[in-house]
Parts: C-alpha cells; sequence; structure tokens
C-alpha cells in the first residue's frame, strides 16, 4: 500500500491534511474559458472522475471540497468511487446560499443547507460569495451568522465559513461564532489574497480553529514544487492543503512533492522534457 497521508481533526472528525480540489474537475480554471471548456469536456459524465478519486484515495485523501451540492455529475461520481472501493468519502460542501434577511430567502438558504445534508455532506462551510456579504467592518462582526450556523447544526453538519476575506477568520474568532473551520486562500503569488501574503499567514497560524488553505499554487500560476512547498512549510500541522489536479499523474506528482515537503527532503521526480536533455544542467552531460 501506498504511503498515506497524515491527518488532523475538525470537531473530532478525522480529515486528511491533504483535500481533494474540484476546480479543476468542475471547470472553473481562473484563467480562461478555452480552459474551463477543456475541463468540462474531459470530466463530462460520473465516470470520467473515477481515475481522479481513486488515485487520491490510494494515499488515504478520503476528503472532498467544492460546492457538491450543486454538482449532480461529481456527486453521482462520489457515490460510485466508494461503492465500488468500499471506501467512504467525507464530503465538504460550500453552498452558495441566499442570506438575504427576509423569511423567504431564509426558507431557501434552509433548503440550500438540507439539500447538502442530503447529497452525503458531513461539514458545510458557507461560500465565501454569501458569508461576506454579512460583513460589517465598521463594526467587527458577520451579522446574521448565527442565523445559518444554526441551520447547519440542525440538520447535523460540521459548520464553517469559507473566506476570501481574510476579516472572517478574526472576526470569528474574536466574536465566538459557532464555526468549526475555516477555508482561506493562501499562495505564495499572492493570487486572489486581498492582503499581503504574510498577513494572511499570521491569521492562518493564529487563527483558533484549524485551517483548509486553498489555491496553493495560485490556479496553476506557480509549479506544484514552488505552491505545494510554500504552504506546507507555513501552516500548522493541524491545518490542511486543497490540492486540485486535472489528470491523475498530477496527483501522483503533487502527493510526492507534498510529502517530500513535509519530511524535509527533496522529492522524487522525474525530470521534464526539453528540446535538448543532453545538458548538464538536467544532470546528463554530453558524453
Amino acid at each position: 500500500m501506498p504511503q498515506q497521508f497524515p491527518r488532523t481533526e475538525v470537531a473530532g472528525l478525522s480529515l486528511p491534511r491533504m483535500l481533494i480540489g474540484t476546480n479543476w474537475l468542475l471547470g472553473w480554471s481562473h484563467k480562461s474559458v478555452s480552459l474551463d471548456n477543456m475541463i468540462t469536456s474531459r470530466y463530462n459524465t460520473a465516470e470520467s472522475f473515477l481515475p481522479m478519486l481513486e488515485a487520491y484515495l490510494e494515499y488515504g485523501i478520503d476528503a472532498i471540497m467544492g460546492p457538491l451540492s450543486n454538482s449532480p455529475v461529481i456527486a453521482e461520481a462520489l457515490e460510485i468511487v466508494q461503492h465500488k472501493l468500499g471506501r467512504k468519502l467525507i464530503y465538504i460542501d460550500t453552498p452558495v446560499v441566499n442570506v438575504d434577511d427576509s423569511k423567504a430567502a431564509r426558507q431557501e438558504a434552509e433548503a440550500s443547507i438540507k439539500k447538502s445534508k442530503a447529497t452525503g455532506a458531513e461539514l458545510c462551510l458557507l461560500h465565501h460569495s454569501c458569508a461576506e456579504q454579512l460583513v460589517n467592518k465598521n463594526k467587527g462582526v458577520i451579522d446574521r451568522l448565527g442565523d445559518y450556523t444554526s441551520m447547519i447544526r440542525d440538520v447535523g453538519l460540521i459548520p464553517g465559513l469559507s473566506a476570501h476575506m481574510p476579516e472572517l477568520i478574526i472576526y470569528s474568532d474574536q466574536n465566538g461564532y459557532d464555526v468549526e473551520t475555516y477555508i482561506q486562500l493562501y499562495n505564495c503569488l499572492g493570487f486572489l489574497m486581498q492582503v499581503e501574503i504574510e498577513t494572511v499567514a499570521s491569521i492562518i497560524n493564529s487563527a483558533k480553529k484549524p485551517v483548509m488553505v486553498i489555491k496553493p499554487m495560485a490556479a496553476g500560476r506557480c509549479t506544484p514544487y514552488v505552491g505545494l512547498n510554500f504552504v506546507w512549510n507555513t501552516i500548522r500541522e493541524k491545518d490542511m492543503v486543497t490540492m486540485g489536479a486535472h489528470i491523475p499523474e498530477e496527483v501522483h506528482e503533487d502527493v510526492e512533492i507534498s510529502f517530500a515537503a513535509l519530511e524535509r527532503r527533496y522529492p522524487d521526480l522525474q525530470r521534464r522534457s526539453s528540446p535538448n536533455n543532453n545538458q548538464a544542467a538536467f544532470n546528463n552531460p554530453p558524453v
């Protein structure tokens, strides 16, 4: 059996420290429409997801993050792979809910959270696009957050917050909201991050609850070796890294890079191709 990835805990639930990312499975490249279409053309049936999911599971990476309750094709794929391998996957759902302050909106939000439960989620983290609508920077609060964490608790799920805005972590910790874990943007390029990298690093390392960092490779803008070494070496042992990939070979490479970062060694990787591999820099000097 391949080496199994180290684990941590969120509210007593065991999670691998590497989480399965879904942007490069569901069509959100953060680069171009053509790349989005490339993703969705490859992953357009439940069966097409199976090799990817099996690659992660080889290493005990059995938790997946994303808007799973709004993505029927991957939800079907998760059911198939669990039945095929006899392995249970942990769903970390990030639903987009209506946070308008009205009775109808609250009913709609409650329905979205119940759908998350019905999909099979164990953790429900409000998507940043809706959670950030509740932030009041003047007062240092997240208005009415308790309405939604209560809805999440009521259906038996673990509540959390997805944060592009780092103040969500600060205000949640300061005000003692019922939140068990956070998602936070974090990468060596500062891609999509709203404040300096050093500031976000300090927020992650001071957070009262485990943090799940996302976009460690800045949506493909830096190499896995650079991006993964940066995040693994600047977060805590209880924190997690969400790593997306497009093909199974990328999973194997990125897992090896991650193991090497955690073990303080150089990764065992094949050399990249070049028009001329017969160069000293490639450890293949001319004969």
